[in-house]
């Protein structure tokens, strides 16, 4: 767990805003789930989430065992299955909050993990994963970001072709293509309890690992090509058929056709999924800034099946991602007022103006104030009257102020110098 102090906690916020503004805009309504949850209802819903990373305990009044959650994404489709399922379809649902995990690992270095996301009930493939794609291709760019891809998969792809595995490797096999790694693979399909593989099967699990592309160094069509010539005959040909289509139809706009980018062999989460999966990938945090995909199974579990995809971002890898690429967050103007006349009554006619302000008694540093609690301006007493500085840092850059008669024509003035 983790404190946030004023400025983090604000530039979280702003991030947080950001991400909301732009579901809104797209018309996903936001839900607030609880932080505690049944454990009953989260084990429905864990998908590949190791039972071992859930805070449970004991509600005492009940004796219900009760979890700190640590995945949004059941709590919503209970939601649904208990209290929106009359509703039209598709119904558009977004969230934004914390969850909490026991695992720690580079990009979670704390148990106590920031989200937001959106999740699409009703909506079947391929319109609803082309909505979600574009969706949040338009929330990373919101944020800042411009160099990023979107790796996109199939999770029936890897599943089809570990279900004709003997039981006794398809565990190790499954390992190995979630790390990508071809030799271990290879290892266990040479191996004595791999004898009897067919030889087809075990070349396109090898192969795996290398069918992505999609960028200009490796069109699409050939990975697709090669993929149709590996799994002929397989059970992984089928879903490599529809996220061809997926694909192709998603490359035609011009808000995926520079970031889409094909991975037939990633396998994280195919336990969960049941149709295409994708990845944010953006230089900085060393692992996705968001992931999601299709899982048409989850609400079943619940008793009210339909299609259902969605996603979610890791607030703490998408702000590594902008502090990474030089993204700012736009400065809002925070007035320190040390000068009175024109003292209280400034105050009240910049926060009419929707102006943060704040007095602060003259003989009380408040050139120390504004800096350490990061002011954008400061009025103070000048030697004609009140006297406007920017603030910057620990420097203060004097800003003429226009001759103003009363606080109401002072407070346009700083407003309006402020915004310049």
């Amino acid at each position: 767990m983790r404190d946030l102090l004023p400025e983090e906690a604000r530039r979280r916020r702003a991030l947080a805003r950001i991400l909301l503004d732009q579901f809104a805009l797209h018309g996903y309504d936001l839900v607030m789930p609880p932080a505690f949850e049944l454990a009953e209802v989260l084990e429905k819903g864990l998908g590949t989430l190791d039972p071992g990373d859930v805070l449970r305990f004991v509600e005492p009044e009940s004796g219900e065992v009760a979890a700190l959650r640590p995945d949004m994404t059941p709590q919503i489709a209970r939601m649904v299955a208990t209290r929106l399922c009359d509703e039209p379809r598709p119904i558009r649902l977004c969230y934004e909050g914390t969850v909490l995990r026991r695992r720690q690992g580079r990009a979670r270095r704390h148990r106590q993990i920031p989200q937001a996301g959106v999740e699409l009930y009703g909506a079947p493939s391929p319109a609803g994963d082309g909505e979600v794609l574009r969706l949040i291709a338009a929330v990373v760019r919101a944020a800042g970001l411009s160099d990023f891809v979107i790796d996109l998969g199939h999770a029936r792809i890897a599943r089809a072709l570990v279900e004709d595995l003997p039981e006794v490797i398809a565990d190790e096999v499954t390992l190995a293509l979630i790390q990508k790694d071809v030799s271990r693979v290879e290892a266990v399909l040479r191996g004595q309890k791999a004898v009897n593989v067919p030889s087809d099967l075990a070349r396109a699990l090898c192969a795996l690992s290398d069918l992505s592309g999609g960028g200009a160094d490796r069109p699409g069509s050939e990975v697709i090509a090669q993929g149709r010539r590996l799994f002929a005959g397989t059970k992984a040909a089928g879903p490599l058929e529809e996220l061809a289509g997926l694909f192709e139809a998603a490359r035609r706009g011009d808000d995926l056709g520079d970031v889409l980018r094909l991975d037939l062999g990633e396998v994280r989460g195919f336990a969960y999924y049941t149709g295409p999966i994708f990845h944010v990938l953006a230089p900085g945090p060393g692992e996705p800034i968001g992931a999601g995909g299709r899982y048409d199974d989850l609400l079943g579990r619940f008793g009210a099946p339909m299609p259902a995809v969605g996603f979610g971002l890791h607030l703490d890898a998408l702000a590594w991602a902008r502090e990474a690429a030089g993204v700012g967050d736009e400065r809002v103007a925070r007035v320190l007022v040390a000068a009175d006349p024109p003292g209280e009554a400034l105050v009240a006619a910049l926060r009419a103006r929707g102006v943060t302000a704040v007095l602060h008694a003259e003989d009380d540093d408040p050139r120390r104030y504004a800096a350490a609690f990061r002011f954008t301006h400061l009025v103070e007493k000048g030697a004609a009257g009140p006297a406007l500085s920017g603030v910057e840092g620990n420097a203060f850059e004097p800003i003429g102020l226009p001759d103003a008669a009363d606080s109401t024509a002072l407070a346009d003035a700083i407003v309006s110098l402020s915004r310049s």
